[in-house]
């Protein structure tokens, strides 16, 4: 399983559409340390039982279930989570960490192989920068905001890096991982150790451009699911953007673009694919 930025929007609206204005039933707690910022198991699940989620919303990889209670549940999903609805009678799986049983129709399971997701509950009234300081930190997110190619322009220009750190750096624009940056840097024929600072007005906006259609499309096509990067979703069907997929996973073949073969190099320690010839 593997969760960026497009798949947490289409676990976002699948949700919002299922679970708001469900009451919760029971909370079961498979592995501890995943709720430690609420305390202990039996403090997390008291603060949600017998309450009803009346909003659902995003900040990043970040759900926040606020609750009639005035406590609001945050998931913080990584990478290695998976979110997903069943049926009470549903086999567990074994990497089950948190179970949530609504009074009407089934259950909400988070799975994560690593025990790298953090659910915990905070004060609704409080302000999220205080009980969830690591959201101030989250950069920007364009599928959450419209925003203009300027204001991107300007947040870019700002940096002096390399292109792909720049896309994979939480903090400048969050959760794109490496599939989603090498999409959008073939999209925007730009080459992923140019550096951020020295493009032009029109690159500007043709990789802004290419960061919004990439991830719509993405979106559009229900996530990508490939062998190292396993996404379903809450229903367990897998996605199909890496039908897509114009350069990741591609080394050898020929680009699209220039119909020279694509290529591979390391960066930062993982692969990063790319098209020599029209990528500058």
């Amino acid at each position: 399983m593997t969760i960026f930025l497009p798949e947490a929007e289409i676990v976002r609206r699948e949700l919002d559409r299922d679970i708001v204005g469900r009451k919760i039933k029971d909370v079961d707690v498979g592995v501890a340390k995943v709720v430690k910022r609420s305390g202990n198991r039996t403090q997390f699940a008291n603060a949600l039982i017998g309450a009803k989620i009346t909003d659902l919303s995003r900040i990043g990889t970040h759900f926040l279930l606020e609750l009639d209670n005035d406590q609001t549940l945050v998931l913080a999903l990584t990478e290695t989570t998976t979110v997903r609805r069943n049926a009470n009678k549903d086999a567990v799986e074994s990497d089950t960490v948190v179970t949530i049983t609504f009074t009407q129709q089934g259950q909400l399971r988070l799975l994560d192989p690593k025990d790298t997701l953090e659910a915990f509950v905070v004060a609704t009234e409080e302000p999220l920068t205080e009980t969830v300081p690591e959201l101030s930190e989250i950069g920007m997110d364009p599928l959450a905001k419209a925003m203009a190619w300027t204001d991107f322009g300007r947040q870019v220009l700002s940096y002096d890096t390399k292109l792909k750190s720049l896309l994979t750096d939480n903090s400048v624009i969050v959760g794109l991982g490496d599939i989603y940056s090498d999409e959008i840097l073939f999209e925007a024929s730009l080459r992923y150790d140019r550096i951020s600072s020295s493009l032009n007005t029109q690159e500007v906006r043709r990789f802004f451009r290419s960061v919004v259609t990439v991830l719509n499309d993405a979106v559009k096509y229900r996530g990508t699911s490939i062998e190292s990067a396993q996404f379903v979703d809450p229903q367990g069907n897998p996605g199909n953007f890496q039908d897509h997929l114009q350069v990741y996973g591609k080394h050898g073949q020929l680009s699209p673009r220039s119909r020279q073969p694509l290529v591979r190099a390391k960066y930062a320690g993982r692969w990063t694919y790319y098209c020599d010839q029209s990528q500058v």
